[in-house]
C-alpha cells in the first residue's frame, strides 16, 4: 500500500512510478506531492496524487501509478477557494475543464501553484475566495459549489447546471452532491 507522500526537491528515488511519469513529461523539479480527492464530472469522488511542478500539475492515480490528468501551469487561470476552513478547492483552466479538489493542504497547495505561475512567467493567477463558485466539470457541465457552515458542521451543495448553446442560457440541474463533516478530511 502506498503511503501519503509530501517533499520538495526532485522526484524521489524511492518513487520510480512517479520520477518515471515526470522524466516522460520532462519534468524532474517536485515542488509539492500529496494525497487528494478529485470530483469527476458524474460527481465521484476519486483518490488521486497531486504533483506540482515548475512546469505543470499532475493527477496521478495511485492505485495503478498512472498519469490520469497533466496541466500546464501556463493554463491556469484562476482558483478558486471557501472563506470556511474547509477541505475544496477548484483550479479554473479555460482552455480545458476545471477540476474540483478536496485537501486538508488546500491553502498550501494554493499557494504553490500561485508562486509556480509567478517564478516561470509575469503572469499571477487570481485566487477567489467565496462561499460560492462555478466551475466547468466539462465543456458543456457548469457545476456550482455552496458552503455553509452551521453548528460547526461544513455543508458543501455541488448543483449541476447544463449550457444550452442555441439560446446561451443555463439549465439548472438537480443538486447531484450533498456533504457534511465535522472538519478535517473527508
Amino acid at each position: 500500500m502506498r503511503t501519503t507522500m509530501s517533499f520538495t526537491g526532485s522526484a524521489p528515488a524511492n518513487d520510480p512510478c512517479l520520477a518515471k511519469i515526470l522524466s516522460k513529461q520532462g519534468d524532474n523539479k517536485v515542488l509539492f506531492a500529496d494525497k487528494v480527492l478529485k470530483f469527476t464530472q458524474s460527481g465521484k469522488m476519486k483518490r488521486r496524487i497531486l504533483v506540482i511542478t515548475d512546469f505543470a500539475l499532475y493527477l496521478v492515480d495511485p492505485e495503478a501509478n498512472i498519469l490520469k490528468r497533466r496541466i500546464a501551469l501556463a493554463a491556469v487561470d484562476k482558483l478558486c477557494i471557501s472563506n470556511l476552513s474547509d477541505n475544496f478547492f477548484a483550479i479554473i483552466v479555460p482552455t480545458e475543464y476545471d477540476c474540483l479538489m478536496a485537501s486538508t493542504r488546500k491553502k498550501e497547495i494554493v499557494d504553490v501553484i500561485v508562486k509556480a505561475i509567478k517564478s516561470t512567467s509575469e503572469y499571477e493567477p487570481e485566487v477567489a475566495s467565496s462561499n460560492r463558485f462555478e466551475y466547468h466539470a466539462a465543456a458543456e457541465v457548469i457545476k456550482v459549489v455552496e458552503f455553509e457552515e452551521v453548528d460547526g458542521m461544513f455543508n458543501v451543495d455541488i448543483t449541476q447546471y447544463s449550457w444550452r448553446h442555441e439560446n446561451q442560457d443555463h439549465e439548472q440541474g438537480e443538486i447531484m452532491i450533498q456533504i457534511s463533516w465535522m472538519g478535517g478530511f473527508l
